[in-house]
């Protein structure tokens, strides 16, 4: 299953902590809950949150916030597949000095009970762009 895991880097005004309550705010403003299981995109039309596949890129929009990224080509021909990504959105912040594509801070993240626990997850469709 492809997966997506977005967050944040912690950095902003008000600190990690600040910024952590902001995503919290975004994610419950945009009607998914935190930690309460898996919210199935499809089924909930009006979520104000999608993810759109081209060829090369994907574009994860949340309310008002977007973010393209330009995943591997397999996680393209996964999605491509299966039509849809698992979502995690989590409040935590990024380890602060972590790369992003550190395998082990991703491990350590990723495996971290609090931090999935108050994340959103949600089952996206991938969305086209039709001709």
């Amino acid at each position: 299953m492809p997966y997506l895991l977005a967050c944040s880097l912690g950095d902003g005004a008000n600190g990690p902590e600040g910024t952590a309550k902001a995503v919290e705010h975004l994610l419950l403003d945009a009607g998914l809950p935190l930690g309460e299981g898996l919210v199935h995109a499809a089924q909930r039309p009006s979520l104000p949150v999608s993810l759109l596949v081209v060829p090369g890129s994907a574009v994860l929009t949340v309310q008002h916030l977007k973010s393209q990224f330009v995943p591997p080509e397999t996680w393209l021909e996964t999605v491509g597949e299966f039509g849809y990504a698992y979502l995690i959105f989590a409040t935590r912040p990024w380890p602060e000095g972590a790369e992003p594509g550190d395998a082990e801070t991703l491990a350590a993240f990723t495996s971290d009970e609090a931090a999935v626990a108050s994340a959103a997850h949600v089952v996206l469709p991938a969305r086209s762009l039709r001709s």
